[in-house]
């Protein structure tokens, strides 16, 4: 619209000629900022509302734990980047549950130092979400959190599955119904 206005007029300003690029970036950056703004407070506002219910469901009630430190990164996805192949609900629930399992594993298996354990099942959680397309890079994690808690088995349904679950749940209701945005993505 400037560039059309400028072009239009027939005695252009010297002033006019240096000042339309500034003007111009800083309509694109103004309008850049607001958006992020507006995409980081919702997000900001939409993770505290889900891991407070997780929060309220490991503390207040007796059904057991649901909070688990990974579930943190993923907001970022879920509601920050929710059409990022990573924030799908597949990659999210079988991230965590994966990577978990082989933490498990490492944990109750390999007879080996933690200082030798943990970087193993980390490096083996990764390439088994990769290799199964279902790569959650907050779920990389949780065989170090697996490993250096010392979990049970009991650990892959609560929290893993149920607060997976709960999470995919709030991540479908908020992105759908409030932002209305396409969630999750339909190949």
């Amino acid at each position: 619209k400037d560039f059309k206005e400028l072009f239009d007029k027939k005695n252009i300003s010297r002033k006019e000629c240096i000042l339309l690029p500034f003007k111009t970036l800083k309509k694109i950056v103004s309008s850049w900022i607001m958006v992020n703004i507006k995409q980081s407070i919702l997000a900001g506002l939409f993770s505290i509302v889900t891991i407070g219910v997780l929060t309220l469901l490991t503390y207040k009630t007796d059904y057991g734990i649901f909070l688990l430190a990974s579930f943190g990164s993923s907001m970022v996805l879920l509601y920050g980047y929710p059409a990022s192949p990573f924030a799908q609900p597949k990659n999210v629930f079988f991230g965590h549950l994966i990577t978990s399992t082989v933490g498990l594993f490492f944990l109750n298996f390999v007879p080996l130092p933690i200082y030798i354990n943990i970087p193993l099942a980390v490096g083996f959680g990764v390439g088994l979400m990769i290799l199964l397309d279902v790569t959650h890079p907050p779920a990389g994690g949780n065989p170090i959190i697996v490993i250096i808690g010392s979990v049970s088995f009991d650990y892959l349904f609560s929290p893993v599955m149920t607060g997976s679950a709960i999470i995919i749940i709030f991540a479908i209701v908020i992105n759908r119904l409030i932002l209305r945005k396409s969630y999750p993505n339909q190949k």
